[in-house]
């Protein structure tokens, strides 16, 4: 355990430097661990110490108040200091009896020097004694890190783990995936492993919701420790491993547990792929599926599995995510690199969605990834817990292997058949199809309006034909004078005939706005804001908006808001 790395007041007690030295008070503390030696001869000393240092003081510092000892010494106390030696002499003769009965009462170890010592000495023994033994904890955890490593790369990987930190530090082990049954190392009789794990299956479960690079969660209970780690990877909590022992941990038990938690998430992790690639193979039939070719239910139901009952009561999403520059020759990737980028992309998602309460189900062809969204149900509606999940392609910049991938994604209308999953990709296709036109990565069927019913007439010559009948004199003005007439009017009716804002919006004075507004009322007709003149119109921007996403400037913030973003 930690005495075995850590200099204790006990251990610097048989230094040759405290030979002379005497042990007047708190013999219960002798096991407290020693970081570093301080020398204090002042009494307003509470932001230099930080925690477990040894204090060597003559009490030339103390004032002649009667308490001064005392105050010093609650002082170091409530600071969590190693302990206190002083060195006895004409201004402090000795220790008095109220300096030692809180001592005792404190566990807090009270060191007397009946002769001058060279405080100096004592100070570079010390710390040369702690810096070796940090070195050699370093290179001990350095051999056991690479032992955790070459073990998960061997069959019985984590319990081969768990029985090297075992052996590292005597501590009694439970390992607990989210799926499967814990593991307690060293194995225990099961009466005693039952109340065991009944007591930490409540805290285990908390770190389903925490992040596995967290801090362990620290608990004491009936004089043990309990240090809880989770484990896991890509933002996702796996498992969790407790650690307990008989005496507060310390650093080197600390950096083991953090060791072996990262050696069991890169097994798990390689697990994760393996499974991944193995359900990209199963899954091939969601292609056939989605092409409208799987229709009969005892078909699905074999291909589906043992989920088929569940998942066909569940209602689901195709989502439709594409790599726009999957193809991009500047990044200088080959087909493998790809591969494996399109393989850590799918684990990724799939994380994120099962962490938001979905089974996806998924397939990818080409540059585009394909996945059905089962909802589980959960207390949040299912498109706000969609939109979380995939927020996650906002966050792909933090990936070193994903960050140079451009993403965007197309979300279907929800279904409650599988037989019906065509419908709800074609709906993602041609929502994936308007992402340049909205101007978002991420676009849902559902909020696309009246672009739904201009999809389906997307002929390529009934719309530009609808186009040029309502706004053709606008279009060719713009054209020919270089004026932004018909951004202009699409500001205006977007904000309902407002002309503050549109001109807010435009960056523009009013003055110019009403010039602008005389030139369309020229060009359309005195009668284009009629209601069924500005229906057409507005139905007819969208058009265009579809037809030409680069023609039309999108609406920026306002002078106001643009100014202050400035500075």
């Amino acid at each position: 355990m930690e005495t075995e790395r850590s200099l204790t007041v006990g251990e610097a007690l048989k230094r040759p430097l405290f030979e002379g030295a005497r042990l007047a008070a708190g013999a219960a503390g002798l096991h407290r661990r020693i970081r570093w030696v301080h020398i204090l001869e002042i009494t307003n000393f509470e932001t230099l110490i930080h925690g477990e240092e040894m204090i060597l003081t003559t009490g030339m510092g103390f004032a002649e108040k009667a308490d001064s000892p005392l105050a010093f010494m609650r002082g170091l106390i409530g600071r969590k200091a190693a302990c206190l030696c002083i060195e006895l002499g004409p201004k402090f003769p000795e220790a008095p009896r109220e300096l030692m009965e809180l001592a005792d009462r404190h566990a807090f170890p009270l060191i007397v020097f009946p002769r001058t010592v060279r405080y100096v000495d004592i100070t570079q023994d010390l710390h040369s004694a702690i810096i070796n033994r940090h070195h050699l904890m370093l290179q001990e955890l350095e051999r056991l890190s690479r032992a955790f490593h070459r073990l998960t790369l061997a069959s019985q990987g984590t319990l081969n783990v768990l029985k090297l930190l075992h052996q590292s530090t005597g501590a009694q082990l439970v390992y607990r995936p989210l799926a499967g049954k814990p593991t307690c190392f060293p194995p225990l009789r099961p009466d005693e492993q039952a109340p065991l794990l009944e007591q930490t299956a409540a805290r285990a479960a908390e770190t389903e919701t925490v992040k596995p690079d967290v801090a362990p969660l620290v608990e004491e209970r009936d004089g043990q420790y309990r240090v809880l780690k989770p484990i896991g990877a890509l933002d996702q909590t796996w498992a969790s491993l407790l650690m307990i022992c008989p005496r507060q941990p310390g650093e080197f038990e600390y950096l083991l547990l953090d060791s072996a938690a990262l050696s069991i998430a890169q097994e798990l992790l390689r697990t994760r792929y393996m499974e991944e690639r193995k359900l990209f193979a199963e899954n091939r039939w969601i292609a056939e599926l989605l092409g409208g070719e799987l229709r009969d239910e005892k078909q699905l139901r074999v291909l589906v599995g043992l989920d088929y009952k569940k998942l066909s009561e569940s209602r689901f999403q195709v989502c439709l995510i594409e790599i726009d520059n999957l193809y991009d020759e500047t990044l200088g990737m080959n087909e493998q690199e790809w591969e494996s980028i399109r393989l850590h992309l799918s684990l990724l998602l799939r994380s994120a969605f099962e962490r938001h309460a979905f089974r996806p189900l998924m397939t990818m062809k080409n540059n585009r990834l394909v996945m059905l969204a089962f909802d589980l149900k959960s207390k949040l509606p299912s498109k706000i817990r969609l939109r979380q999940a995939l927020d996650a392609l906002g966050d792909l910049h933090a990936d070193e292997k994903l960050k140079d991938l451009k993403l965007v994604a197309g979300i279907g209308g929800a279904c409650e058949q599988l037989a019906l999953a065509s419908h709800s990709y074609q709906e993602a296709a041609q929502a994936l199809a308007l992402h340049a036109t909205c101007k978002q990565p991420i676009v849902f069927y559902d909020e696309l309006g009246v672009f739904q019913l201009l999809l389906r007439l997307n002929d390529g010559s009934m719309l530009q034909q609808f186009v040029r009948s309502n706004l053709g004199p606008l279009i060719d003005h713009d054209q020919s004078k270089g004026s932004e007439l018909l951004h202009t009017l699409k500001v205006y009716l977007d904000h309902d005939g407002s002309k503050q804002l549109a001109a807010q919006r435009l960056f523009i004075v009013r003055q110019s706005l009403y010039y602008r507004l005389d030139k369309i009322a020229e060009l359309l007709g005195e009668h284009y804001m009629a209601p069924e003149n500005r229906i057409a119109i507005q139905v007819a921007l969208r058009a265009y908006q579809m037809l030409y996403p680069d023609k039309l400037r999108p609406v920026t913030a306002p002078a106001a808001e643009r100014k202050a973003a400035r500075g």
